[in-house]
């Protein structure tokens, strides 16, 4: 058995995007998908709130060194912060729709995601056997430029998913299949 743990992004929920989908798929071979509610809000959604609910987990022993990391948006940078604060090692990381340290338009997604960045994101590969980015050629929040930078820096592996915006439901993707091939060799689509 495998465990995975996904982060939403931004004002996200466990209920959207790709994620519940994800969870009955993986956990059809006795797989442990956990999609935690990360607190979201001005006032709520910030690094420290975050690292604190994924402590939480940690200390019950829901994730461990074994564990698959995904996170979509700012899940990504959190993951990447968290584990490096941490000192954290893990086999895998999959990392969707991922930047750090880029504001869009000054809009209240810029004033939550400031406190996930962070500097010096090369050191996850000290920590991370896989790192692998997935995001798209149009993503209408984050700039092509900026994904393709931010997976150049830290990727073993990239996939660029041609015309899939943030890869998230807006954008059609209430079910993602091209993820299951990164995630076990199993999967074939």
């Amino acid at each position: 058995m495998k465990n995975y743990i996904i982060v939403h992004g931004s004002f996200g929920s466990p209920f959207i995007n790709w994620f519940k989908w994800f969870q009955n798929e993986v956990s059809k071979n006795d797989n442990q998908v956990i999609i935690p509610q990360f607190p979201i809000g001005l006032d709520y959604q910030n690094y420290d709130n975050w690292k604190q609910l994924l402590d939480y987990y940690k200390d019950l022993n829901l994730i461990n060194e074994n564990t698959v990391f995904i996170g979509h948006s700012i899940g990504v940078i959190f993951i990447i912060k968290y584990l490096i604060q941490n000192n954290f090692k893990a086999n895998k990381i999959i990392l969707v729709s991922g930047f750090n340290n880029y504001n869009v338009d000054g809009n209240i997604y810029d004033q939550v995601n400031k406190s996930f960045f962070t500097k010096n994101i090369t050191k996850i590969k000290e920590l991370v056997k896989e790192i692998i980015c997935i995001y798209s050629d149009n993503d209408p929040y984050v700039k092509y430029d900026e994904l393709k930078r931010f997976a150049d820096e830290i990727s073993t592996k990239q996939s660029v998913i041609p015309q899939g915006g943030h890869l998230n439901s807006e954008s059609g993707y209430d079910s993602f299949e091209e993820i299951l091939t990164f995630i076990d060799e199993s999967y074939h689509i």
